[in-house]
């Protein structure tokens, strides 16, 4: 047996990374210092997004089941989210990386493979960041910079308005129970492993853990909501669960809610699996989290022009309810019967009832 040992951040270096890394990011449009000053100098716009979000190991991901390019594309989409929920544009990304000294140099290549394919993707510069060691878990902080000329806030919520879902909901949650089940994907996001279901089941499954791994924000959609001016009055991106989200909006509005459970859009892919289990797919739509969809509040008189501009992006709508008078509450009703929707969203220091993989 050949003993080969395995080339470590540690054993290449700080410097040596940075180099690495230096050498595969592109310049970008609007980026004139990038990766290997003190600061990057960027040009931005009079109205300026920033937001930031972390994936820590054990809490957020689990190394075994998660690979590394996928995990880099996701740190970056989840930033994106955050902006497209306010109808920005992407520009420039930051990324902390805090890694243990034994951590394989060929997890840190995937990991940036990731982030900048996604990044490539949708026109936003790597400008810099932070390399640092640990004895802790693996803790990827990414920061992202975006313009926002004409934002869609959480509030602005009008009586009588439509609670809007874009896309389907439940898959995150679910691709987190299959791989849990032990279904894998390879880099390229290819099925490897089926676990416990038949390699008949392998195009639901892929859909489901593709959303958990690698997600994909309805960017362009969202963005596009902020050229039709009075048409969606308020917007936020489901990251935590549809019931502590909507939650959230009502909220900030000090406005109720009442929505029909019938209409909430469950995924396809969750509805047949969970069919094949013998599950109920409503709590993975309801309260999974991870979904990176968009919550909005549209006029009654502008449903038809959100429905036209999201067929233009391919992209479902859904009516499920609608803003009510009354306490920041979100009731479910069907024909007579309503009552308070209980919260069971992701909640840090909480209630732990979405898909991310909490280290239990």
């Amino acid at each position: 047996m050949t003993d080969e040992r395995i080339e470590t951040v540690s054993s290449v270096g700080e410097r040596a990374l940075i180099a690495r890394l230096r050498s595969r990011v592109s310049e970008t449009v609007g980026v004139r210092v990038g990766i290997g000053d003190d600061c990057a100098l960027v040009e931005t716009a009079a109205a300026t997004l920033l937001t930031t979000d972390s994936l820590v190991e054990g809490v957020h991901f689990d190394r075994a089941l998660t690979p590394a390019r996928l995990l880099g594309r996701k740190a970056l989409s989840v930033n994106l989210s955050d902006i497209g929920a306010m109808s920005g544009v992407p520009r420039y990304a930051l990324v902390n990386l805090c890694l243990p000294t034994d951590c394989p140099v060929d997890f840190f290549d995937g990991l940036y493979e990731g982030l900048i394919e996604r990044a490539a993707e949708v026109g936003v510069g790597i400008v810099g960041g932070n390399l640092s060691a640990t004895s802790g878990p693996i803790t990827i902080a990414v920061t992202v910079v975006g313009l926002g000329d004409r934002p869609i806030l959480r509030r602005g919520v009008q009586v009588g308005d439509l609670v809007v879902i874009t896309g389907g909901l439940g898959a995150a949650a679910e691709g987190l129970r299959l791989l849990r089940e032990g279904v894998r994907l390879a880099d390229d996001g290819a099925i490897i492993d089926t676990g416990i279901w038949t390699p008949n089941s392998e195009a639901p499954l892929a859909r489901c853990v593709r959303a958990h791994l690698d997600p994909t924000p309805p960017l362009a959609f969202a963005r596009a909501m902020s050229e039709t001016a009075g048409t969606v009055r308020a917007m936020m991106d489901l990251s935590d669960g549809l019931s502590l989200d909507l939650i959230r909006m009502c909220a900030e509005n000090s406005i109720g809610a009442v929505i029909d459970p019938l209409a909430v859009p469950v995924d396809p892919a969750v509805a047949m699996i969970e069919r094949a289990r013998g599950g109920d797919p409503l709590p993975l739509a309801l309260h999974g989290g991870e979904d990176y969809q968009l919550l909005m509040a549209v006029s009654p008189g502008s449903i038809d022009a959100v429905r036209d501009l999201a067929f233009v992006w391919d992209l479902p709508i859904t009516v499920i309810g609608q803003f009510v008078v009354g306490a920041p509450v979100v009731s479910v009703q069907v024909g007579e019967w309503i009552e308070p929707l209980k919260s069971q969203g992701y909640d840090h220091f909480g209630y732990r009832g979405s898909s991310r993989p909490a280290s239990s």
